[in-house]
């Protein structure tokens, strides 16, 4: 493949990145005056102050293996915003009376969760405040570049628990079916019972929850969409690699779940479990699923070619 293939953005991650680095930080503050740098700091510590058991709970429900990728969305979020100082140092923050009216949306969706006792409900308040305190603070023209970094921060957010329960017991269900139909293709003996296998009417493999696929499915979904923010890419392109992240997740599941069941029938328990289930499952799924990505880039990138051909020569 070219280098120029998967060229990350030279520009930023919405292709305005400063030519030169200056210190960003700098520039922002001396657009600033002192009256806006105490309503910011005011702000944000209010909204600390506000969210402190919210973000406990969060960093709890993270510790969930299905969502514990959702740790690294803020950690992504603040590299990626890096990718853009220098060109939000060039824009002028000025407050935006309009992000008032997110901060209140927030508020009301706060009442509704403290009401329905529907913690999902608290923690989304939490990014739809956070995107009413940088338009109030920064203006439009800012609030416009990381739009899409607010949206990324929906990510970071356990699915709430009836989505969950709709996805789980599916995921599970077709993970085991799809498990069975590829041992079975491959020639192998399977008997199903539920979610439970056995291979050539010896070896049991139980395919639990926890192998359902929804881990994988929520890592790769923040995968694809960092990379879709770092690749220069048409829209629709970006659009395509992260919802087809979710088949990826899949098919990576299936192909560990079979892994693992063989490796089940043909090595001892201990080490099934511990190597092939435990670590070795994991580690090759995340450098194969980048690997799929990569490889649907370079498909779309030849689909796109000859109309990009076209209209350049026109």
């Amino acid at each position: 493949m070219s280098g120029a293939t998967h060229q990350v953005r030279g520009k930023s991650a919405y292709g305005r990145h400063a030519a030169k680095s200056a210190p960003a930080a700098a520039v922002a503050a001396a657009n600033w005056s002192w009256r806006d740098l105490l309503i910011a700091v005011g702000v944000i510590a209010a909204l600390m102050w506000a969210y402190w058991h919210t973000l406990f709970r969060l960093w709890r429900e993270w510790e969930n293996p299905n969502y514990s990728a959702g740790m690294l969305v803020p950690i992504a979020a603040v590299y990626l915003l890096s990718l853009e100082r220098d060109a939000l140092a060039r824009l002028r923050p000025r407050l935006a009376p309009a992000g008032l009216g997110l901060i209140a949306l927030a508020l009301l969706m706060r009442f509704e969760a403290l009401r329905s006792l529907y913690e999902s409900i608290d923690r989304a308040s939490l990014v739809v405040m956070i995107a009413g305190v940088t338009l109030f603070l920064c203006g439009w023209r800012v609030f416009w570049n990381v739009r899409w970094l607010l949206v990324f921060l929906f990510l970071a957010m356990p699915l709430p628990g009836f989505i969950h329960n709709r996805i789980a017991g599916p995921l599970q269900d077709w993970s085991t079916g799809g498990t069975v139909f590829v041992l079975q293709t491959l020639g192998f003996d399977v008997d199903r019972q539920g979610h439970v296998l056995t291979l050539n009417g010896q070896q049991p493999v139980g395919i639990e929850e926890a192998c359902s696929g929804l881990r994988m499915l929520t890592a790769f979904v923040i995968v694809a969409a960092v990379m879709a923010f770092l690749i220069e890419r048409p829209a629709w392109q970006r659009t395509i690699l992260v919802f087809s992240s979710v088949g990826v997740a899949i098919l990576c599941n299936l192909v560990r779940l079979c892994l693992t069941a063989v490796a089940f029938l043909y090595l001892p328990g201990g080490f099934a479990e511990q190597f092939v289930h435990d670590m070795a499952g994991m580690a090759l799924m995340m450098p194969m699923a980048v690997g799929f990505l990569l490889l649907e880039l370079w498909v779309l990138k030849q689909l796109s070619t000859p109309a990009t051909e076209k209209a350049a020569s026109r």
